[in-house]
């Protein structure tokens, strides 16, 4: 009977060695946990120079994905705007674009632009006469699909965006009076939904009043809306933010807005709409206190970052990236 119990204890002492020794054959030569890749970091390209050139310059670098029908989104801003983009800066970047016109949509609040007529009428003072501009929601609206949203299944967006294959957003970046700050993201998640149904939208819950929504939620809301947009186009869109006459207020404030109280920065662009959000906020936060701090103070208390945030979290894009000056 002993020799029987020895003989098997010699025999799972053996069995029990091989396991272990498997095991660790297995663990040495499993293939390694990935880790995001230096390359899969998106790359943001900065200039200094802002002129028509320095646009040129740095759209060639975010370009290669742009084909076929080009909507140029702009915000063509209320009459008389001071902050504005440069129309010879626009005018040089949509004709270098084969097969393009400039794009907008209606507002959401009672002015000038928040009908087709008045708004052509605005694109004239303004200067916006040098191609088509497509006032995307004067044909009507279509439902764009939001993936991955906690508040929208979908959006309603200008009918006109079903129009173009792909889409370059240039962006005036500055603060906003409820956004905190106007960067690609809210271009596209407020410039691109109509202005009676997707604005309303975003901006109010039902049964609330015409600005009933805020901070987070508000944030929240651009994002999901800005991620429609994003995903309809896919890789066939990308985006360019002009740092200059930063503003607290948006393009949408016309000659009221507040005199910029931080210098012109340059231009950044990149085919990651959050890391160029991101990228700018840094330069704006990097700068010295005297300069940054309406700004700063206009983006913090309206809680701007969750623009950011929220839209990393739904897969809009990544917080992360690797500045690329082209100067």
């Amino acid at each position: 009977m002993k020799s029987v119990i020895k003989r098997f204890r010699n025999t799972a002492g053996i069995l029990l060695a091989v396991m272990l020794a498997c095991s660790a054959f297995t663990a040495a030569n499993a293939a390694p946990a990935k880790t995001p890749a230096k390359d899969d970091v998106p790359i943001v390209y900065f200039t200094k120079d802002i002129s028509p050139a320095g646009l040129l310059k740095i759209y060639s670098k975010v370009s290669s994905d742009i084909t076929g029908k080009v909507a140029v989104k702009i915000h063509t801003g209320e009459p008389h705007g001071p902050n504005i983009l440069p129309v010879p800066m626009v005018k040089a970047l949509q004709q270098s674009i084969r097969n393009s016109n400039l794009v907008e949509t209606n507002t959401y609040y009672a002015g000038p632009r928040d009908n087709t007529k008045g708004h052509r009428e605005t694109l004239k003072v303004n200067g916006w006469t040098f191609c088509k501009v497509d006032i995307m929601d004067e044909n009507g609206t279509v439902m764009l699909p939001v993936k991955g949203g906690k508040h929208f299944k979908e959006m309603s967006m200008g009918k006109n965006i079903m129009n173009y294959d792909s889409m370059v957003v240039l962006t005036h970046f500055k603060g906003h009076t409820m956004g905190g700050f106007g960067g690609s993201i809210k271009n596209i998640a407020i410039g691109c939904a109509d202005g009676k149904i997707g604005k309303k939208m975003i901006h109010s819950r039902p049964g609330g009043g015409q600005w009933s929504i805020d901070k987070d939620e508000f944030m929240e809301n651009m994002a999901e809306s800005a991620k429609a947009t994003v995903d309809h186009f896919g890789k066939h869109i990308t985006f360019i933010n002009v740092m200059r006459r930063m503003s607290v207020d948006c393009d949408c404030a016309g000659t009221s807005a507040a005199e910029p109280t931080i210098p012109d920065i340059g231009i950044l662009a990149s085919k990651n709409i959050v890391a160029l959000d991101q990228a700018c906020i840094d330069k704006v936060f990097g700068s010295p206190e005297k300069y940054k701090h309406d700004l700063w103070e206009r983006i913090t208390s309206r809680h701007g970052l969750t623009q950011l945030s929220y839209g990393e979290k739904i897969g809009l894009g990544t917080r992360k990236y690797k500045l690329v000056s082209i100067d």
